[in-house]
Order: structure tokens, then sequence, then C-alpha cells
């Protein structure tokens, strides 16, 4: 029951870090950001590029668990 309640919340999270990188135009069209602060965007973009692997990792280990009969 545990593995259930934290794959739909790996879920949840990993569906709004995606809806967060908006194609082609980065965070600045997210946030109304004209893309003066190029560096510091660019690092948001990045991080959020790994957390979104690292929610897709931890999705596919939990559903591949939940697969294991007990």
């Amino acid at each position: 029951m545990i593995f259930v309640a934290l794959q739909i919340t790996v879920a949840i999270l990993l569906i709004s870090v995606i809806l967060l990188q908006m194609k082609g135009s980065g965070l600045s069209g997210a946030f109304g950001g004209s893309g003066e602060f190029y560096r510091s965007r660019r690092s948001l973009e990045k991080m959020l590029v790994w957390i979104t692997i690292a929610l897709s990792a931890l999705f596919a280990i939990i559903s591949i668990a939940l697969l294991i009969p007990r």
C-alpha cells in the first residue's frame, strides 16, 4: 500500500515538473520574464531536466517493485 501511495505522489510531481518545462520558450514564458537573467534561467531549466530524470527513474523502479508478487 505504501508503494501505491508513493507512486501516485511521484507521478503528480513528475507531471508538475514536465508542465513547467515549456517547449521552445523556457521558463521565461511561464513566469512572465523577459530573459534578462540568462544564467539563472538556464540553470533552473537544467535543474528541472535532472529532476525529471530522477523522478522518472524513481517511477520506473516503483512500478517494477509493484510487479513483484508478495
